[in-house]
């Protein structure tokens, strides 16, 4: 959580500089104001894709022996499969809810959709048939 803080942190400060520099540059007549704002929107499309790529890599949607192929057949989203193996871990729904930063309410729609599409009763019900169709890691 910290080092989330400090990079939101360290953005915002960066975008205050590239700000006041391209505020400086337009009174001065140097730049128009349509390259400052290709500028500041070249920077957030890098911050984009920044944070897409880093969140990304925290899916793991090609483990070793997993069965990608149900979980499509199963129409199991990429959220829900998230919010599946956070159950795997042991976690409650307030802390998926922390983790992946959705509310609690959010994870339980995610819970019960995942116990309608696995044909479960109830969390552990539904651990054991994803662990049985290979779609978690034991």
């Amino acid at each position: 959580m910290k080092k989330t803080i400090l990079v939101f942190s360290a953005l915002i400060i960066a975008l205050l500089i590239l700000f006041q520099l391209g505020k400086y540059s337009f009174i001065a007549g140097d730049t128009s104001i349509e390259f400052l704002i290709a500028s500041i929107a070249l920077v957030f499309l890098v911050i984009g894709f920044y944070l897409n790529r880093k969140n990304s890599k925290n899916l793991v949607l090609d483990g070793e022996g997993l069965d990608i192929d149900k979980i499509k057949e199963l129409g199991i989203s990429e959220r829900e499969y998230e919010v599946l193996v956070e159950i795997s871990k042991g976690l409650s729904n307030k802390e998926i809810g922390e983790k992946l930063f959705v509310s609690e309410s959010t994870v339980k729609t995610h819970v019960s959709n995942l116990l309608v599409k696995l044909d479960a009763k109830r969390r552990t019900q539904a651990l054991q048939r994803a662990k049985k169709l290979r779609i978690i890691p034991h």
